[in-house]
């Protein structure tokens, strides 16, 4: 009787310990997330290390996500739609970043804000793109002294 009470915990326990797991992948994909903003788009030499449901800051600040990402077979870039929160406004002269958080920390999508006094407004392109800096890349260039 108290090893079927054991075990009858431990399954409990299992369940509540892969429903956290699922919550917090949940949480940190942004699946589920009621979009109420304004679609933007970019096209990017190179994406690497950015997924849909990466974030998109300005400042820091987390103000949307991206949304779809495809290959434009014309122009071998990939074409990214990034989903703004309405409450932001974008200036038209604003530049996009794939950015890194670090050595070991993921990429996400940097907004460079301009100074123009008009914004974008949705469905609008961001020219002025950035696409991600490879480490592998820059380690090999230092190593075999490329300038």
């Amino acid at each position: 009787m108290a090893r079927q009470s054991l075990e009858i915990v431990v399954g409990a326990l299992v369940l509540v310990v892969a429903f956290g797991f699922g919550a917090y992948t949940f949480q940190k994909t942004g699946a589920g997330r009621v979009s109420e903003g304004y679609p933007l788009s970019a096209s990017f030499r190179s994406i690497e290390g950015v997924n849909t449901g990466t974030e998109v800051r300005l400042a820091g600040v987390p103000i949307g996500s991206v949304s779809k990402i495809v290959l434009n077979t014309e122009t071998y870039r990939a074409d990214v739609v990034l989903e703004i929160e309405s409450a932001v406004q974008i200036p038209d002269d604003s530049a996009a970043i794939i950015a890194s958080e670090g050595l070991l920390g993921g990429n996400f999508v940097e907004i460079s804000p301009g100074g123009s006094p008009f914004y974008f407004g949705s469905g609008d392109e961001i020219l002025d793109t950035q696409g991600s800096v490879s480490l592998l890349t820059l380690l090999m260039r230092f190593v075999g002294g490329d300038n």
